[in-house]
């Protein structure tokens, strides 16, 4: 019986939140799209995300679909993921689902676990402001003396919340259970007319949180939006900020740039802006005017599997990127006399530390970075048993799609290119044939060959002397 007085009171409440917000519509500092105005079906949208959003609301608290699935449902699009906003604290929402954890410390989410599905649950947050050292409800907000917001967990309303997002297009709400779409900030009229509009003064935006500047490129490239010239300007003067962003962090975004199916438009706009050589500085050093790059033909290859439908992954992505990098390093070395095989694991080494100080790289995808560049000299420089071990390694079908881009880079001949795709056609007695019609060359002339082995000089002598002396 108080159960259920609890509920009557909580379900009043509600009605009168969203009785509020109409009424905050009729004073024209809200929108509300009703379902015949806008054109998201409901089944489109996630019905995991939607139990979410019931049971909070059932449970008394305020809670709608937030950001970019509001966004991408608005354009047409399927969302990858759906969030959800609400006035509940995190540990009211780990109380409602049984399969909930608490995750975050910069700002404070909680994940719903529903079968395969997880919803990411934040709070409504406040507008943003500085440091003030104050808890609310055990939540605090932390911001540098640049401005860079470095931890905000101090609870606000859904029009605060709405305020201190990023873009006006990522800041409209869905609401599943009355179909309407909630708009503080004109972001869906911004996306009829392809506008992308910072919330706020871009300068002070960007300061608190300079992935931003990262975002907008990517939504305008991957959305097809216009760019205003306050955005364009702020971005060139505070490109350098991106040094403050800690590279985990940066890792995801490199993701959502490259893997968003516009890496090659992506790639020129951020050097044009000069941000390339915050993420990858090594690589921006390599480039070679009038000369098409590796990671030029890499993004371009990224953006034609996604437009097929084929799987990419982080490891070629980041292999292209600074194989280039890599390759000067291995020269440098071999010229102070490294033997080669030593120079090639050292400059592998080498160049993934130091990328990682800028855009992290997990050692499970470091691990494959090697591995397809390792392959390279198996696919360049053939034996009858290095084609047999190619073909049957776990990484082959990467490190052939990189050896093709090594051919359009004309970095090795297309003929090598070409055999080792007949090859993969052809029935296996054939392939016997293949590989018996090798024309074993050495890799090298017989001078770096040795300097490879390692059978050079100094070295050379040393182990002749071991010899003599055994």
């Amino acid at each position: 019986m108080v159960l259920y007085e609890v509920y009557e009171r909580d379900e009043t409440r509600i009605n009168r939140e969203r009785e509020g917000i109409r009424e905050l519509a009729a004073t024209n500092k809200v929108q509300i799209i009703p379902p015949t105005a806008h054109p998201i079906p409901p089944s489109a949208v996630s019905q995991t995300a939607v139990e979410v959003v019931k049971t909070l609301t059932r449970a008394g608290h305020q809670a709608y679909l937030v950001g970019g699935c509001v966004r991408d449902l608005l354009l047409g699009r399927q969302p990858k993921d759906f969030d959800v906003a609400t006035e509940a604290p995190p540990e009211r929402v780990r109380e409602l689902f049984r399969r909930c954890r608490l995750i975050g410390r910069r700002f404070r989410l909680a994940h719903v676990r529903i079968g395969r599905d997880v919803i990411d649950v934040a709070t409504f947050r406040a507008a943003p402001g500085p440091s003030d050292g104050s808890d609310h409800d055990g939540a605090r907000r932390s911001v540098t003396e640049a401005g860079q917001i470095m931890r905000d967990n101090v609870y606000g309303t859904i029009e605060t919340d709405s305020l201190r997002r990023d873009f006006s297009i990522n800041a409209l709400f869905y609401d599943p259970i009355e179909e309407t779409v909630i708009d503080y900030v004109d972001g869906f009229r911004h996306l009829e007319r392809r506008e992308l509009v910072s919330i706020g003064n871009p300068f002070e935006r960007f300061r608190e949180d300079p992935v931003r500047m990262l975002r907008a490129i990517r939504f305008s490239e991957s959305l097809g939006l216009s760019t205003p010239d306050d955005i364009r300007d702020t971005i060139s003067e505070l490109g350098n900020l991106l040094h403050h962003v800690p590279p985990a962090r940066m890792f995801d975004e490199v993701l959502k740039l490259f893997h968003s199916g516009h890496a090659q438009e992506i790639l020129a706009k951020l050097r044009s802006f000069g941000l390339f050589r915050f993420l990858f500085p090594f690589t921006e050093e390599s480039f070679v005017d009038d000369t098409v790059s590796l990671a030029e033909l890499g993004s371009r290859n990224t953006d034609q599997r996604i437009t097929d439908g084929k799987p990419v992954i982080p490891a070629f992505l980041f292999a292209c990127m600074l194989w280039e990098p890599m390759r000067a390093d291995i020269d440098k070395l071999v010229e102070k006399r490294v033997p080669y095989r030593k120079a090639l694991v050292t400059a592998m080494d080498d160049i993934l530390r130091d990328q990682s100080q800028y855009v992290s790289i997990p050692k499970r995808i470091g691990f494959v970075v090697k591995d397809i560049w390792l392959l390279q000299d198996r696919l360049e420089y053939r034996s009858h048993r290095s084609v047999t071990a190619a073909l049957s390694h776990k990484r082959f079908r990467a490190a052939y799609d990189f050896l093709l881009l090594r051919a359009e880079a004309h970095e090795v001949a297309r003929e090598l290119a070409d055999w080792w795709t007949r090859i993969q056609e052809v029935e296996h007695h054939d392939q016997n044939k293949m590989i018996k019609a090798i024309n074993i060359r050495p890799r090298n002339t017989r001078n770096e060959k040795n300097m490879r082995n390692g059978r050079n000089g100094k070295n050379s002598r040393r182990r002749r002397k071991r010899v003599r002396a055994a």
